[in-house]
């Protein structure tokens, strides 16, 4: 059976994506493009915004356009939150955001039986951690881990707990062992992912926690790197810091969720730090890690964000000193408690969004700015305009000569930059 996939969303989708692609072609099934003529096509949708649910529904539709006999199965957090709109698209296969390889068997059957199917369960009851395959096709440097799913801490501006369901964790023995086998199958780097990974362990007998499972699998990594995904502020303590940085192939990357600087916008988001203990962890982070960067995504136009409370998220971002932010007009998620506030116009979101943008560019650059003289180990991916780009451990994009670099470690000695990328020689 020829199979297209289509993955929409955060790297935890990507790594479902993965995981079934691995499993198809175990199968015996080929994987092709999604916009070719294939037998089944596979939509792994998101719903972190309306946006999202949007697109998600744009690529069912368009399923059929491709081939009206083909399968057309939907998976993920839109599914999942909005089982009953997502039957309406004329779809075969209504599944959420679990029980995937169950989910490739009620593929397999529609494919054979020309019969529709739905796989859906309460999210919320949800107490079992689903073990995937790690990693991804063959050919790539760097491997997903999902050592995590789920979440309970219920933003106001978020749905993803009820697509997800509670806290649970990948025990580390398992963790362990995938860690193994993505060394032995020859990554270079893993990223440990996972819709909240700052509660790691919080499910799992004998108290463990995120660093805890870093101190397990960093020997077994061997000379692999090990990066971080997103974390929540109360992850980064004095005791992590300290344990993290001893860790020889631990990169000095964190994504430290922040969305506002402003107390009382964070108070209305529900988070669950101010920003007297969010600039407690970026301050931990650049005395135990040389040149550490801190990125962040942040959410401008937030329901009843004033002039002054936007200021004040100006002033703290610029404070905190970030190498890199991802910046994002607020949108409405319908279903959460931040669409009934009161909401602020389409152009004052957009203006206030083109101003944090200037800050951050202006930060990002003066992060770049500061790597020039330095040298990194850079993992090279692929070419890129006549020469091989990477990564440094700090996950700034590196670009240099050199033949046959894909999958390789080089140390790199930065020289200038150019257009966003640190450029260098290898050493």
């Amino acid at each position: 059976m020829r199979v297209g996939i289509y993955t929409l969303g955060c790297k935890v989708n990507q790594y479902e994506t993965q995981a079934m692609e691995q499993e198809l072609l175990r199968r015996g099934h080929e994987l092709v493009s999604f916009e070719s003529v294939a037998d089944a096509y596979i939509v792994n949708t998101c719903s972190v915004t309306a946006v999202s649910d949007k697109k998600s529904r744009q690529m069912l539709r368009r399923c059929r356009r491709l081939n009206r006999e083909a399968v057309v199965a939907a998976c993920g957090c839109y599914v999942q939150t909005h089982a009953d709109e997502a039957a309406t698209l004329d779809v075969d296969i209504v599944a959420g955001t679990n029980d995937h390889m169950v989910f490739l068997d009620l593929v397999e059957q529609a494919a054979e039986e020309k019969r529709r199917y739905t796989l859906l369960d309460d999210a919320l009851r949800r107490r079992q951690f689903e073990v995937l395959a790690p990693g991804g096709q063959e050919g790539r440097t760097r491997a997903m881990l999902k050592v995590e799913d789920g979440c309970t801490n219920f933003c106001t501006y978020c749905i993803i707990p009820y697509a997800r369901g509670p806290v649970r964790s990948l025990p580390m023995d398992l963790a362990c062992e995938q860690v193994a086998q993505l060394r032995k199958e020859g990554y270079r780097e893993i990223v440990i992912t996972g819709i909240e990974i700052s509660s790691y362990g919080r499910d799992l007998e004998g108290d463990a926690s995120l660093i805890d499972l870093l101190e397990a699998i960093s020997p077994v990594a061997g000379e692999m790197r090990l990066r971080l995904g997103s974390l929540e502020p109360r992850t980064i303590t004095e005791d992590f810091c300290r344990r993290a940085a001893k860790l020889p192939n631990f990169c000095p990357h964190f994504h430290l969720s922040l969305q506002s600087g402003c107390d009382a916008t964070l108070k209305r988001m529900n988070r669950k730090y101010d920003s007297v203990r969010y600039y407690e962890s970026v301050r931990l982070l650049k005395e135990y890690f040389d040149g550490v960067a801190v990125t962040t995504d942040l959410i401008v136009g937030f329901p009843e964000e004033t002039e002054e409370e936007f200021l004040e998220t100006l002033s703290f971002i610029r404070r905190c000193g970030f190498a890199q932010m991802h910046i994002f007009p607020y949108s409405v998620r319908p279903g959460t408690k931040a669409a009934a506030m009161r909401q602020l116009t389409g152009a004052v979101k957009e203006e206030r969004a083109a101003r944090a943008a200037v800050v951050a560019e202006e930060m990002h650059s003066a992060y770049l700015q500061s790597c020039v003289g330095k040298v990194f180990p850079v993992l090279f991916e692929q070419e890129k305009e006549g020469r091989f780009a990477g990564h440094a451990p700090n996950y700034m994009e590196v670009l240099a000569q050199g033949e046959e670099l894909h999958n390789a470690v080089r140390n790199v000695e930065i020289t200038a930059v150019e257009n966003g990328s640190l450029v260098g020689e290898i050493r």
